[in-house]
């Protein structure tokens, strides 16, 4: 990688390719800026040690990095949709040229799998390629009216966009979200988790001789001071969030005050409801699936299984015993289930685990004990768990853990299912397994859910919009459906003579 100018001091993170340097402060203008703000320790979640040391950004750092924005807002918007496209594909290139790394500190510093983290750096270079073409065939409408009258729609940029992401997919993330952002002509100001931002500091690093000054600004940082400071600053136009549903409306609260656009991408607790005609195979692996990815720590995994009566013994029996192979170890190792991202997200399944249990739930795999195989003792490890006799009624069924823990309820007839599935204050995801195409059709249109998979459950690509209803936030990612949300709508209509 280039060592550019101006660099602020950081720390060396050891990776399996050789150890690359984190700055230390916040990307502005195309320039590192030391950071006044609270040092802080970035644990690697497999061992719990120190992995990197960072700076918050103070309030006045993301003062600093919105007038960055702003000022080189007006020329990034003026440049050509084709002009944006070609420096989109340079971003894409960049982050293709630099997978490796990315990957691997991606891995360390979220814990997950190696080979996950290596596929979220191939979104995130999907993203920026996919959008730099979307963006030249993004246009507005012109709109039949009396004769006399011309009236078209054309779309223009918010100005300055900012993304607060979340710590379980950090590259990915913010890919999603600044690939759109930029293709329309906004500038953008990043404020990543402080639980995961290497990534997000190194891509910085990466892009700042790909994008001009000003276009691209990353400040670490806390919530509660950096990411407070960033969505109640009246100088930000719009202001993308994913999180939790609690920090979700303390940030949509605040940019109300501004009059702020928002898109929240909150919580869920998404369900697939499996009939007895499904194909039991890609159901289980489904499910199993859903302890794999980001091991639990997804706002999109089915961690509720909604199963007929029919097949419910057969289900679990092979649920069960695909999830016990499952090999538990740090990421880099490149098992399939790694380490949650803290100590505290530990206990929080933990106690979620046993409180079902006292509720009435079997432990049928797994547990509220980490696995003791040699290694795993100091990380934040949990067991994947599969709970089977959960009822509605149970707080498993309706709060989102956010790790390894497969759920196991039972249904007699289809309205009890979508009555179970709705029942929550989420509506991300959801999943249906039958073979029966009508059944199907008429499950997708009752389930209360901004995506639904039918006999599979996938990240779906860049293409495919993707959101939330109820709780689980609004507005849509991905697709022409977030070239949209990144832009606001003007009419113009032209009065001309007759004759």
């Amino acid at each position: 990688m280039q060592r550019a100018h101006n660099k602020a001091s950081g720390s060396f993170v050891s990776l399996p390719s050789g150890d690359i340097l984190v700055p230390h402060g916040a990307m502005i203008g195309g320039a590192w800026l030391a950071t006044t703000g609270v040092r802080r320790e970035v644990l690697d979640p497999a061992t719990g040690d120190r992995l990197a040391e960072i700076s918050d950004s103070t309030a006045e750092t993301v003062g600093l990095a919105i007038d960055a924005a702003r000022l080189a807002f007006p020329s990034w918007a003026r440049q050509s949709t084709s002009a944006r496209a070609a420096q989109l594909e340079a971003v894409a290139d960049a982050i293709k040229m630099h997978a490796s790394s990315l990957a691997e500190i991606e891995t360390l510093d979220t814990g997950k799998p190696l080979n996950q983290s290596v596929s979220d750096v191939r979104i995130a270079e999907r993203y920026f390629r996919y959008y730099a073409h979307a963006a030249e065939h993004f246009f507005g409408d012109s709109i039949p009216t009396s004769e006399g009258m011309l009236v078209m729609t054309q779309r223009e940029p918010y100005g300055v966009v900012a993304h607060i992401t979340p710590w379980n997919a950090p590259i990915s993330q913010l890919a999603r979200g600044v690939a759109p952002s930029l293709a329309v002509g906004n500038t953008v100001v990043v404020k990543p988790s402080e639980l995961a931002p290497l990534s997000s500091l190194l891509l910085a690093e990466i892009l700042r001789d790909v994008l001009p000054a000003g276009v691209f600004n990353v400040v670490p940082g806390d919530g509660i001071t950096a990411g407070a400071a960033l969505a109640s600053h009246p100088r930000i136009d719009h202001l993308t969030f994913t999180g939790s549903v609690r920090t979700g409306i303390a940030v949509s609260t605040a940019c109300a005050r501004n009059v702020v656009a928002t898109n929240l991408e909150l919580g869920g607790k998404s369900a697939a409801i499996v009939f007895p005609d499904a194909d039991l195979t890609a159901a289980v692996k489904t499910a199993t699936g859903a302890l794999i990815r980001n091991s639990g720590q997804s706002c999109s995994a089915l961690t509720r299984f909604i199963v007929h009566r029919d097949i419910a013994e057969e289900f679990t029996r092979l649920l069960v015993h695909s999830v016990e192979k499952l090999r538990v170890g740090p990421g880099i190792d490149d098992l399939e289930v790694g380490p949650l991202i803290s100590e505290t997200q530990r206990q929080r399944v933990f106690a979620l685990v046993e409180e079902a249990v006292q509720q009435g739930a079997t432990l049928l795999t797994g547990g509220v004990t980490a696995p003791h195989a040699p290694g795993l003792e100091q990380g934040f490890f949990a067991a994947p768990t599969v709970l089977g006799g959960v009822t509605p009624s149970m707080t498993v069924a309706s709060a989102e853990v956010f790790g390894p823990v497969q759920c196991v309820i039972v249904f007699d007839d289809e309205d009890e299912a979508v009555r179970i599935a709705n029942g929550t204050d989420y509506g991300l995801a959801a999943a249906v397994f039958t073979s029966d195409i009508t059944v199907a059709t008429r499950m997708a249109q009752a389930l209360d859910a901004g995506q639904v998979q039918i006999n599979g459950f996938i990240g779906a690509g860049a293409e495919i919009p993707f959101g939330g209803v109820k709780h689980s936030g609004h507005g849509r990612e991905k697709g022409f459906e977030a070239l949209h949300g990144y832009t606001q709508l003007k009419s113009i209509v032209t009065h001309y003579a007759r004759g």
